[in-house]
């Protein structure tokens, strides 16, 4: 795990050691470990890492191939490169280190651009071929890793972060379209954009690759999610076998490392159900020594779910290791999580996550298991009721449907019929919801126009393949990704996330609606796998809840700070009417209040310019 920097110069001339050296260097936290530079033909490559396997210097990267065509720079972690090196030995393919970056350079001398279809786990690089004159870079199939970058007349420049790409902006700009729909609807990456302008992302599942002769970008994607319909026909013991299979295989890949691994736990179904079938394998390789899991506890009543991991923790075993963050905490470093994350961010969540990886750099812990993509795949959100019902709708009936909205409610604490009726309005009617949105934030100067994204999640209600496909892919998941990566690589630390082995995600995506819902429990399908694994008060919860901060005591507590640093803000004064906004400052929800807060943040921060 580490941090890239690329420089292309289309002059041809020679890049300036400078530019590349402080792209580089201002990624050192994600790559503590050792630096790294490559000088081309107009062009040059930097890297930093974070030492996971082999930890000697035969992992030193860039990486160059022993006949010197090819130059790899690579942040991320191929799960399977023991198989795949196996298999590359038997294509006459040597290797003189233990680490995945080695598996990486080879596949692609041997594979070429299809090597990317072997890999399972998580990536971003970029690789030399002297030959072709091309640089070919990719992004893993659902974006855990980042590549960002920038291009004018005269460069192409791209990195691990924004940051590294900013020095290089004459200044940097507003991205109004993003900024605007985030206020409005609190959705982010959903698209290429980020919230600065001439910033971008290379997109999930996609290839770039850079003509160094014709200074010509194409972007070709080389994965989408497919619904595969034999498995779409599993009955409820053949898709328990087969999901409890991939979990299995999916955390035991996540395991391997040099280094110490351990994991999150919020005390929720998919953190607790990661963090005792971690256990069961990690212990045994270990002598016993036990596996470690953090949890960050909440000071608010209502959403600390510290009673629930510590049931998880007795009954695993677990080495238990918790932080409980005070308001003088969060004001104390919500500024440097607002450097961190780059961009602005939807609640003060990330405060805690951030804690959370803050306390794995002090236990030695270098990589951690994250239950990311457990919702998204097995119907996990109340919102997803509305599809869900739909479907019953049109393949049962109105009995059965209403017996299946009863049922939800019976089984889940949270929902009320007042509730479910508002999902399935927001879930159905995309222009209800835009006005709904306009109302709440009628302190905004203009409105966009209907959000694709909200027409996309409506539509996509009456087909719950491609409802899981957009939220995978679009509109929920790529943004925990984006949290997680830059909260975790911050400390030095590397997340990995078992939900999101690509085998796992289209299986899941794949099984019958009613495995992932049935009889009103959201997740059955893994409850049914977990059932005889960890008691029964953490496999048939009923009172879900996210991973939250204790914002009822924080964010009142903080109103007046806020309140001054939006105020002060220009690039919301460009959006925003801000004396109407502040006098319904108090009256908004503090997840609304917390969105203008960020974007505020995130300008100072950043110097941002409208």
């Amino acid at each position: 795990m580490c941090g890239i920097a690329g420089y292309i110069n289309k002059s041809k001339l020679p890049v300036d050691k400078e530019k590349i050296h402080l792209a580089t260097r201002l990624v050192k936290h994600r790559g503590p470990d050792g630096e790294g530079f490559f000088f081309g033909t107009g062009f040059a490559f930097g890297h930093r890492r974070l030492m996971i396997h082999d930890l000697s210097s035969k992992g030193h990267q860039p990486m160059v191939s022993r006949d010197g065509r090819f130059v790899l720079v690579y942040n991320g972690e191929i799960y399977n490169y023991l198989e795949l090196r196996n298999e590359l030995r038997d294509q006459g393919r040597r290797f003189v280190s233990q680490c995945d970056t080695e598996v990486v350079l080879e596949a692609y001398q041997e594979w070429g651009s299809d090597c990317v279809k072997k890999f399972n786990g998580m990536w971003a690089f970029a690789i030399y071929d002297a030959t072709k004159e091309v640089i070919f870079c990719s992004r893993d199939r659902f974006g855990i890793k980042p590549f960002y970058y920038v291009e004018s007349s005269a460069t192409f420049i791209f990195g691990s972060e924004i940051k590294q790409l900013l020095p290089f902006l004459s200044k940097p700009t507003a991205n109004y379209d993003v900024l605007v729909n985030f206020l409005l609807t609190s959705i982010t990456d959903h698209n290429e954009e980020t919230f600065f302008q001439d910033i971008v992302k290379l997109p999930a599942g996609h290839n770039l690759i850079y003509s160094l002769a014709e200074c010509k970008v194409t972007i070709e994607r080389y994965y989408q999610l497919e619904k595969k319909y034999t498995l779409s026909q599993l009955s409820p013991l053949e898709a328990t076998m087969h999901y409890r299979e991939l979990l299995d295989d999916s955390i035991s890949l996540r395991l391997r490392s040099d280094v110490r691994v351990g994991t999150c736990l919020s005390g929720g179904l998919d953190s607790s159900s990661i963090a005792t079938l971690a256990a069961e394998k990690y212990c045994p390789l270990h002598s016993g020594q036990a596996f470690a899991a953090i949890t960050a506890v909440s000071t608010q009543k209502d959403n600390d779910e510290s009673a629930y991991a510590k049931i998880v923790v007795e009954h695993s075993g677990l080495q238990w290791i918790t932080v409980r963050p005070s308001y003088a905490d969060f004001n104390g470093i919500i500024n440097n999580v607002a450097v961190i994350q780059e961009e602005p961010f939807g609640s003060p969540s990330l405060v805690m996550q951030y804690f959370v990886m803050l306390e794995a750099r002090k236990n030695g812990i270098t990589v951690l298991l994250d239950g990311q993509g457990g919702d998204e795949t097995l119907l996990g959100y109340p919102k997803y009721y509305a599809a869900y019902l739909v479907e019953i709708l049109q393949n049962n009936g109105a009995r059965k449907a209403v017996a299946s909205m009863r049922k939800l409610l019976a089984n889940d604490d949270n929902l009320t019929l007042r509730r479910l009726a508002m999902y399935l309005l927001a879930g159905l009617s995309a222009s209800s919801r835009y006005r709904y949105y306009c109302r709440k934030h009628s302190y905004m100067k203009q409105f966009p126009l209907l959000p694709e994204h909200l027409t996309a999640f409506s539509k996509s209600c009456y087909d719950i393949f491609a409802l899981q496909k957009l939220e995978n892919v679009s509109t929920n998941l790529p943004v925990l990704l984006r949290y997680e990566d830059k909260s975790s690589m911050a400390h030095s630390v590397e997340a990995r996330l078992p939900f999101l082995d690509y085998r796992l995600v289209e299986s899941a995506l794949s099984y019958s609606s009613e495995l992932k819902i049935h009889n009103g429990w959201s997740k059955w399908l893994l409850r049914e796998v977990m059932k005889n694994k960890m008691p029964d008060k953490i496999v048939w919860r009923r009172d879900k809840r996210g991973f939250e901060a204790p914002e009822k005591k924080w964010i009142p507590r903080h109103h007046a700070i806020m309140k001054k640093v939006i105020y002060d803000s220009s690039v919301l004064s460009q959006c925003c009417d801000m004396d109407k906004m502040l006098k319904m400052f108090a009256g908004l929800d503090f997840r609304s209040q917390w969105r203008l807060y960020s974007v505020a943040l995130w300008e100072r921060a950043f110097q941002v310019t409208h």
